[in-house]
C-alpha cells in the first residue's frame, strides 16, 4: 500500500444529497461517467461506512472506491485514505442527507478535507423551490458554524426544456447549475435488505448511465474540484514484522462474503500475502496462516454454504487452532445454524456456539465502539476499536455452551447488547465491521504470525 505524498493528492468534490434516497448513487455514477468521457481519470470514494455504493463505483470505473469515515478511520486515517487515491479528480459520494450523521456526516468530511459540495436535489416536482432548497443547504452551514462550500447543484429527476430552465434561472448567483439526471426507470437501482443491490449484479446499464451523463457539464464539474488544503499525510503506524513472520491470509471472496474495504486488502498485502477462495463454490480453504471471512449475504446462499464442504473443512482447521476472523456475515457463517425469514434452516460451520436468525427489519445500524476485555485476535486487552454494524440477523448464544466474548460494547449493540466478539479456539466472530485504520488487522496479522499452519 503506497504512502501518498502531497503531489499525488487529486483534487476532489463531494456529491451531497438533501436526504437519503434522493439518487446520490446514480448522480455520482453519471458524474464519474461524464468526467471519464471528457478524458479525466476519476478516483471514486464514499463518505461513511457503506460497502454497497462503492461496489457500484468499482463496477463502473474498474478501480476501488476509497472509504472516508471520520469515526472508522479517525481524522488522520480519513486523510490518508483520501490521499491514497489516484487519478485526475476524486468524486466522493456522500451518505444520507448532507448534514445527517452524528459521528461522521458528509458535511464533516467536506469540512475536514475542504472539498466543495455538489448538491443533489430532487427536482421532479419543483423549480424555484429547488433553488430555495439548495440555497438553504448552503446557508445552513453558517448557522451551525460548519465551514463547507456548497458550489452548485445537480437536478435529480428533472425534465429538459422549461423545467430545466426554470431551475437554472432560479438559482442564486453563488450556486452553479451542473446539469440534470433525467427521469428514467432504467436509472433505478433495485433495493433489498442492507440497501441497494451490489454493483456486480445490478440491472442498471453503462449505456443508461452514459446517456444520463450527457446532461451534465463535465468541464464545469472538473473546474470546481479542488485539492484539500493543509493536508499533511502521516504514515500509518506499523509495528514491523520480520520476513519470517509475514503470513498468508485466506480471504473469502464471493457473493456471500463481499463486504470488505479496499484498504483492508491493501494492509493485508502490505504486511503479508492474500489468497482468496469461494465458500459458495465449495472451494477448499487454501494453504494459509489465517482466515478472514468478510461480511456479505450468507443468508442468500445458505444451501450452497451448507452443502459445499468449505465450512466443514474450516471447522476442522479452526479446531486445530487456525486463526479465523469473521465479521457480520462471516460471524453468521461461523455459527452453528442460519435460519432465514422464510424459516429455512441451514447448518453453518459450527465453530461458534450460537444460532443465527434473519428478521424482516434491521436489528442494528450504528457506528460502534468496542473495548477488548482480554487479548484477542484483533486487539490487545483494554484497547478500543471503532467500527460500524448494520445487520438484519440476531445471534442467539447457546446457554449450555462455553461462550466467551472478547469485547464490551461501549457504543452499539454487538451480539448480546453488552458484548461482541464471540470466541472459540482461535476463532473470533463480531457483528462489528472495522477498518484497518483501527489497527485491528495489524493485530490480526501479529496474532497469526505467532502460529504457522
Amino acid at each position: 500500500m503506497k504512502e501518498p505524498t502531497d503531489a499525488e493528492v487529486p483534487p476532489g468534490l463531494i456529491v451531497g444529497g438533501v436526504s437519503s434516497n434522493v439518487g446520490k448513487t446514480v448522480a455520482t455514477l453519471a458524474i464519474c461517467q461524464a468526467l471519464e468521457d471528457a478524458g479525466y481519470t476519476v478516483q471514486p470514494a464514499k463518505a461513511g461506512p457503506d460497502f454497497i455504493d462503492p461496489s457500484h463505483h468499482e463496477a463502473l470505473l474498474g478501480r476501488p472506491s476509497r472509504t472516508l469515515d471520520g469515526w472508522l478511520c479517525g481524522p488522520d486515517g480519513l486523510e490518508r485514505n483520501y490521499a491514497r487515491g489516484e487519478g485526475d479528480v476524486c468524486v466522493v459520494e456522500g451518505m444520507m442527507g448532507l448534514y445527517d450523521g452524528d459521528r461522521s456526516s458528509t458535511a464533516s468530511i467536506a469540512e475536514r478535507l475542504t472539498l466543495p459540495v455538489v448538491l443533489v436535489v430532487d427536482a421532479h416536482a419543483g423549480m424555484e423551490s429547488v433553488a430555495a432548497t439548495a440555497h438553504g443547504f448552503g446557508t445552513y452551514a453558517d448557522t451551525i458554524g460548519c465551514e463547507i462550500d456548497v458550489v452548485g447543484i445537480v437536478a435529480q429527476r428533472a425534465y429538459g426544456g422549461r423545467h430545466e430552465r426554470g431551475i437554472e434561472d432560479a438559482l442564486p448567483a453563488d450556486l452553479e447549475y451542473f446539469g440534470r439526471i433525467p427521469p428514467d426507470e432504467n436509472l433505478e437501482i433495485p433495493d433489498r435488505h442492507l440497501g441497494l443491490e451490489m454493483g456486480a449484479e445490478t440491472t442498471i446499464t453503462r449505456d443508461a448511465i452514459r446517456e444520463a451523463s450527457t446532461e451534465l457539464d463535465a468541464e464545469a464539474l472538473a473546474a470546481v474540484a479542488r485539492e484539500p488544503r493543509g493536508l499533511e499525510v502521516s504514515p500509518m503506524t506499523d509495528s514491523a514484522l520480520e520476513d519470517g513472520q509475514r503470513s498468508t491470509i485466506a480471504v473469502a471472496d464471493d457473493a456471500a462474503f463481499c463486504f470488505r474495504y479496499p484498504a483492508t486488502l491493501e494492509r493485508l498485502r502490505e504486511r503479508g500475502s492474500v489468497v482468496t477462495f469461494s465458500p459458495i463454490a465449495g472451494e477448499p480453504v487454501p494453504d494459509c496462516d489465517g482466515v478472514y471471512l468478510p461480511g456479505g449475504y450468507p443468508e442468500l446462499h445458505g444451501g450452497s454454504l451448507e452443502g459445499g464442504g468449505t465450512l466443514t473443512e474450516l471447522a476442522a482447521r479452526a479446531a486445530d487452532g487456525l486463526p479465523t476472523f469473521g465479521e457480520c456475515g462471516g460471524l453468521m457463517a461461523l455459527c452453528d445454524s442460519l435460519t432465514t425469514v422464510d424459516g429455512d434452516q441451514y447448518e453453518m460451520a459450527g465453530i461458534l456456539p450460537a444460532d443465527v436468525t434473519m428478521h424482516e427489519g434491521y436489528q442494528a445500524l450504528d457506528h460502534v465502539e468496542l473495548r477488548a476485555e482480554a487479548r484477542t485476535l484483533t486487539a490487545n486487552a483494554g484497547e478500543h476499536l471503532r467500527g460500524h454494524e448494520f445487520h438484519y440477523s440476531s445471534a442467539s448464544v447457546q446457554e449450555d455452551g462455553d461462550a466467551r466474548f472478547a469485547f464490551e460494547t461501549v457504543r452499539g449493540k454487538g451480539i448480546t447488547g453488552d458484548h461482541d466478539g464471540l470466541e472459540e479456539y482461535r476463532t473470533l466472530g463480531t457483528y462489528a465491521h472495522v477498518h484497518p485504520e483501527s489497527g485491528a488487522f495489524d493485530r490480526f496479522l501479529e496474532a497469526v504470525a505467532g502460529r504457522r499452519c
